[in-house]
């Protein structure tokens, strides 16, 4: 439902809201890694255009941990098979992500991921052949 999908939203508020929180329980502080942490936990759903969640942010206002992880995530959940879904290849899920270049994504991101595409096909292939 259109409700469900709007709490489904909140999760990265409450990643970045989980993290914030440890960071401030941490004796000795590593702030590099819970800055990026809390980046990425909030902002990974925002998309190159505007158009994503929870702040609508584009372009470069998207952390670069962010923008990466975007990319990752969508590979993930593309590649993988969920109780609602087939797994998609790896060549449909390449496909897809670069239909969300510049839009969905950082092209600059996308094209590096097109460039390193055979690298990432073996890295691909060790971890379904791990599953």
């Amino acid at each position: 439902t259109e409700q469900e999908f709007e709490e489904m939203k909140k999760h990265t508020i409450y990643g970045a809201e989980v993290l914030k929180a440890a960071e401030k329980h941490m004796r000795k502080r590593e702030n590099g890694v819970f800055k990026m942490g809390i980046e990425i936990a909030e902002n990974h759903h925002e998309r190159w255009d505007g158009t994503g969640y929870p702040n609508k942010k584009a372009g470069t206002e998207i952390p670069l941990s962010a923008r990466i992880v975007a990319v990752a995530d969508v590979f993930d959940a593309l590649t993988s098979e969920r109780p609602y879904k087939k797994a998609f290849s790896f060549e449909d899920s390449l496909s897809i992500i670069l239909e969300g270049k510049g839009t969905h994504f950082d092209p600059n991101i996308v094209d590096s991921l097109m460039k390193h595409k055979d690298e990432m096909y073996e890295l691909y292939k060790t971890f379904q052949d791990n599953d």
